[in-house]
């Protein structure tokens, strides 16, 4: 049976660019939790955006799709679900809710894990819902000409229940060593639980579900406000290509899990950059173009360029953001770091 140990994030020797990129994060997650104090309103608004979004993105990964009107009612509840995808859709939208409001009081444990299945597969009429899958299951590839082959055997069904408590104890033991960063070790345990393939379907949407419980309760709560699930849905190739490096070898414990982190360090960075534009537009659409190039600017967590404002306001020209930006850098307001193509501004 495959071995959960994951000491070997105590190891200074993981690649500087993992831990570049979780020191990044921590500053913008600080940063953003001053600025969410003091704005609680506009964070309200993209927390209600974000959620559709989160539902629209994790069920259509899986090929789950209808309107977004129809995801916006369900979403809202102003309409029941009308048939078995609609049952779906609605199902992964309860267990977010759970997760938004009750992380505090569900944690990485296979009764809780099973509960939240339960909650997702219940609308849809599932008989397996909160159940471990009773057969075998195989990941399936197919290539260009339609040929199909076994990519990866999960865990056999016969060995999912000690698979999953070998799991939850591996996670106590590393979540509570102060020399593992918890950032490093999230994506960890959720390729291991992928590479499980615990349930007979919603696998992949549990693992998504998991990945936002288990960042809320390490306070890294972007994912209420700019849904992770669709930046892996815009990106799912690099997605599914950190998946496929790093579970090849997993069921010998001779796997890497770098892949996988640095795409999930990624995405989760993408999240906070994402959730800074979204931050400016909303909190500046009804003033004037140069006070929104100038807000632009000063209210971003991280230096931005002049493509990044105009692609963040496509209603003000080039020339206007070039002279509001030169304007403001004479004025000691903003610092103009780099040259040329690289070059950012920062409030000073």
């Amino acid at each position: 049976m495959r071995k959960f140990d994951y000491s070997f994030l105590n190891d200074t020797l993981l690649p500087a660019k993992l831990i570049n990129l979780t020191s990044g994060i921590a500053s913008l997650k600080t940063m953003s939790g001053i600025r969410k104090q003091e704005y609680i309103n506009i964070y309200t608004e993209l927390e209600a955006v974000a959620r559709i979004q989160s539902v629209k993105s994790s069920n259509a990964i899986e090929g789950i799709v209808t309107s977004d009107e129809r995801i916006a009612d369900i979403v809202n509840k102003n309409s029941a679900p009308l048939n078995h995808t609609e049952g779906e859709i609605a199902g992964y939208r309860d267990a977010l809710n759970a997760i938004h409001l009750y992380y505090d009081n569900i944690d990485f444990k296979v009764s809780d894990i099973l509960r939240l299945h339960e909650t997702m597969m219940q609308l849809a009429g599932y008989e397996h819902g909160g159940k471990y899958k009773t057969s075998d299951n195989y990941i399936i590839e197919e290539d260009k000409e339609g040929n199909r082959r076994i990519r990866f055997k999960p865990t056999p069904a016969s060995e999912v229940q000690a698979a999953m408590e070998q799991l939850e104890l591996a996670y106590m033991e590393a979540s509570n060593d102060a020399g593992i960063n918890q950032l490093l070790l999230i994506p960890c345990v959720i390729l291991d639980f992928l590479c499980i393939h615990p349930f007979r379907d919603g696998n992949g949407r549990m693992s998504r579900l998991l990945t936002l419980l288990l960042l809320y309760k390490n306070g890294y709560d972007v994912g209420k406000y700019v849904s992770f699930e669709e930046q892996i849905n815009n990106y799912k190739g690099f997605y599914y290509h950190s998946l496929q490096q790093s579970s090849d070898g997993w069921e010998d414990n001779k796997n890497t899990y770098v892949p996988f982190i640095e795409n999930f360090l990624s995405t989760l960075y993408m999240c906070y950059k994402e959730l800074d534009k979204r931050f400016a537009v909303i909190n500046t659409n009804k003033i004037s173009k140069k006070a929104r190039i100038e807000a632009a600017v000063l209210n971003s967590l991280i230096p931005v360029s002049k493509m990044d404002i105009c692609t963040l306001l496509p209603d003000v020209s080039p020339t206007t953001v070039e002279a509001v930006l030169g304007a403001m850098v004479k004025d000691g307001r903003i610092l103009k770091l780099g040259q040329a193509r690289s070059t950012r501004y920062i409030k000073a």
